[in-house]
């Protein structure tokens, strides 16, 4: 029997070298396919990745499917065993693909939810702004709406990165893609003002001198926290919607958009390397669009 923990590392360094997948990515994947070694060895004894079958392969997606998970992580296993399987054929190490005919949940369009400008005014509102911490809160979630950022970009930031006299960001992207995003004066003076008021009380962790955003301790920021604040900053402000940090890099996306702003701009800015990941945010202007002529349609009147 073929070794898994042997073939999951090549397919990890498949991944890596020749995919160029983020750590995320890359995480994820390895995640949902050990999940399928565990059940292999659990109920399936003697089967490795060379002789798994499609039956098999199935029964393990149904009773993951029972354990009350979202479609869309239904629809990144299904994705992670069918990039597997592919390495596995590509590589001479199967000579059919048992993964080739499994579907995911359809999933329809995936539409995030949104916050209105109003929305993201009452989450900034309930800030705390005499504290520090509270200051360098209301920074770090007016770079992430205003630049449009994805939650590792924020939480990596360089101050050396930050050009304040042309007022752009050095973005180091998705895929080691560097991207430049514009800075808005206001934004551009509340980073400044962070820096020479707030981060410079700190004791700056030897690593940490060049990141923007650092915690109590001196030190980078993790994902989780910045989930943390935003979640209980939201709960403050009586917003009921499912927001997390990405909720705003959304909301600003769409806020572009409805001041009219051109599509292959805003791809530009989110980092974007395909303008169907873009077209969502029109999917959402088409859905609004809809309402307002409805609401306003002259036959639609009672």
């Amino acid at each position: 029997m073929m070794n898994w923990d042997e073939k999951i590392k090549d397919f990890e360094n498949f991944l890596k070298f020749e995919r160029n997948f983020s750590d995320n990515t890359l995480d994820a994947y390895l995640r949902d396919i050990r999940k399928l070694k565990t059940y292999a060895e659990a109920n399936i004894e003697g089967t490795g990745p060379d002789d798994i079958t499609y039956i098999q392969l199935q029964e393990h997606l149904f009773q993951l499917s029972k354990q009350k998970f979202s479609e869309r992580s239904q629809a990144r296993w299904v994705s992670s065993i069918k990039a597997f399987f592919k390495y596995l054929l590509e590589d001479e190490i199967r000579q059919d693909n048992p993964a080739a005919l499994l579907e995911g949940p359809k999933l329809g369009l995936y539409l995030p939810d949104t916050l209105s400008l109003s929305d993201v005014e009452r989450i900034i509102g309930a800030i705390d702004i005499s504290t520090d911490l509270g200051k360098r809160n209301l920074c770090m979630i007016e770079v992430l709406y205003g630049c449009g950022l994805r939650v590792s970009e924020l939480i990596d930031l360089k101050i050396s990165n930050i050009n304040f006299k042309e007022n752009y960001l050095r973005v180091e992207g998705k895929g080691d893609k560097t991207r430049f995003v514009p800075l808005a004066e206001f934004t551009s003076k509340m980073i400044k003002d962070y820096v020479k008021n707030v981060r410079s009380q700190y004791k700056i962790n030897k690593k940490c001198e060049d990141i923007l955003f650092l915690n109590s301790r001196g030190s980078s920021m993790s994902r989780v926290i910045v989930f943390i604040i935003i979640k209980e900053l939201t709960e403050k402000a009586g917003i009921s919607k499912k927001i997390s940090p990405h909720t705003f890099r959304h909301s600003f996306a769409t806020h572009l958009l409805q001041n009219g702003a051109d599509l292959r701009y805003i791809q530009e800015m989110l980092g974007h390397s395909s303008i169907t990941t873009t077209e969502i945010y029109t999917h959402l202007k088409t859905e609004e669009l809809r309402d307002v002529i409805l609401n306003y349609h002259p036959r639609n009147i009672n």
